[in-house]
């Protein structure tokens, strides 16, 4: 009896722990996907170890992400010798894996190139954190995210292209990180003319054209379509000059 009693202890003991155990697994798999997470988590969430339904692609980050943004912190100097002032927001996506503070950092150091916008002398340029403060906003956006947003504009991006609505710049993700095939220059170069290209359309620039074969891509080239005999340049002013091309017409 005392054996029999024993094993019958015994067995429902061990029938406890692995319930326990596949409860404990269940509901780590159904986890809300709308739980709060912390940086590490997203950074899983980006590499593909969480989070059922995220497609990653096989460079690492994910074709969709949260849909929400972290905007980064704090201003930056004012860039630039005169004219009217323009403020930005930098923000990113959350779910991508992606610093905010180094993709703003990025941006400031873009915008405040002595080659980018400012050179002007008619343009100055500050990031503020503030959304009200600022006159638009830059975004970097997963594939699916950055379609939907420009949709909203009534521009189709296949998930390929980055975009520009009123006040809003959006970057697509999939092209931060990987570029253009066969464009000729190195994954820097592609990051800053992206980022001059689609803040050129906020500030009333339109597209232009390959002067000649050989020759340097006006920036408002469309050079993620292809460079069409010129070579790379993420410029728009080059050798101290406005650098520019033949307009194109209706875009």
């Amino acid at each position: 009896m005392r054996r029999r009693r024993r094993r019958a202890v015994l067995l429902l003991v061990l029938l406890l722990a692995v319930g326990g155990t596949a409860v404990g697994v269940t509901e780590l798999v159904h986890r809300p996907a709308d739980q709060p997470s912390s940086t590490a988590g997203d950074t899983r969430l980006a590499n593909g170890l969480g989070g059922a339904g995220v497609r990653v692609e096989p460079s690492g980050y994910p074709t969709e992400g949260s849909g929400g943004f972290a905007a980064a912190d704090g201003d930056s100097p004012v860039r630039g010798s005169g004219g009217p002032l323009r403020r930005y927001r930098v923000a990113v996506e959350q779910g991508t894996g992606q610093d905010v503070d180094d993709f703003a950092a990025t941006v400031d150091g873009v915008l405040g190139d002595p080659r980018s916008w400012i050179a002007s002398g008619q343009l100055r340029l500050q990031r503020v954190a503030v959304a009200a403060a600022a006159d638009f906003t830059i975004y970097l956006a997963s594939p699916a995210t950055s379609e939907r947003m420009c949709a909203e504009g009534g521009l189709t991006t296949e998930r390929y292209t980055s975009c520009r609505l009123p006040g809003q710049v959006i970057v697509n993700l999939a092209r931060w990180m990987e570029a253009v095939p066969n464009y000729g220059a190195p994954l820097e170069t592609y990051r800053t003319y992206v980022i001059n290209h689609e803040v050129g359309h906020e500030l009333g620039e339109g597209h232009q054209a390959c002067p000649r074969p050989g020759a340097p891509a006006p920036v408002m080239q469309q050079q993620t379509y292809g460079l069409d005999g010129c070579v790379a340049n993420a410029w728009p002013y080059v050798d101290g000059a406005r650098y520019e091309g033949a307009p194109v017409d209706g875009v």
